[in-house]
């Protein structure tokens, strides 16, 4: 019985530790033996990104571990590789598969937020295939329309393909709001939040809707904290408007 108990302890322990840390498991197939893995992420100011750990490729493998107190954007970069791959940091077991041929099919894996966002990018990718289908189908029409001043034939097509980017550019917001509004616990919804703070347009009480909505860990995040403030600032009076009158005074 004592030993039963112990092992329970001892997975509960183990169990425990793995979500107040990161091990990030990569493959890296192709890559020579000592070349440098570069772990990311914007600086304070968004100038630029700056290095947060180093690390060697092994026998086509690499480990990073550490730990955070809120998931964030990373990206990775390999030497030799062309582009990075971006991830969320966050504690868990994160399984990235380098793609050395196409870097941008790389695939990350292992923990909730990590899955949310390749099945969002997926849902996007969708979504905007008709656009990317229509620019490739008429790459060469356009480029013999421009070389031989065909006006005529480039209206036609600037037209149609401003009316697919504008259809897509509708459903794309539609899905971001779906998607925020059906998922409380995902890093993206806030980041979709922040942005749509950021639009002058903006509904602003449907943002505080959005926004209340979400896991309290999220909304006290550093990114939570920037929308709250975005928040407040949308509740202040505009510059510039005029005060109400002031009541007469009887005489």
């Amino acid at each position: 019985m004592k030993k039963i108990i112990l092992f329970l302890t001892a997975t509960a322990l183990l169990t425990s530790c793995s979500k107040d840390k990161y091990t990030i498991s990569g493959t890296a197939a192709g890559f020579a033996d000592g070349k440098t893995v570069i772990m990311e992420t914007q600086d304070d100011k968004g100038m630029g990104l700056i290095a947060v750990d180093t690390v060697k490729i092994e026998n086509g493998k690499f480990e990073i571990k550490g730990k955070v107190t809120e998931p964030s954007f990373h990206t990775l970069q390999i030497e030799g590789a062309q582009g990075k791959i971006p991830f969320i940091l966050e504690n868990g077991d994160i399984t990235i598969v380098v793609n050395k041929d196409t870097i941008q099919k790389s695939k990350i894996s292992g923990t909730y937020n990590n899955d949310e966002y390749v099945k969002f990018n997926e849902e996007i990718t969708k979504i905007q295939k008709p656009l990317m289908d229509f620019q490739t189908a008429n790459m060469q029409k356009m480029q013999m329309a421009q070389q031989t001043k065909d006006t005529a034939t480039i209206n036609s097509l600037m037209k149609e393909y401003t009316k697919i980017q504008t259809e897509i550019g509708t459903t794309s917001k539609d899905k971001y709001s779906d998607y925020a509004n059906t998922h409380p616990k995902a890093f993206i919804s806030l980041l979709i939040i922040e942005g749509m703070s950021n639009d002058p347009a903006v509904d602003s009480k449907k943002i505080e809707s959005m926004f209340n909505g979400l896991e309290e860990s999220l909304k006290n995040s550093k990114h939570g904290k920037t929308v709250q403030t975005k928040l407040a600032s949308l509740k202040l009076p505009s510059v510039g408007t005029n005060p109400a009158p002031a009541a007469p005074v009887a005489k």
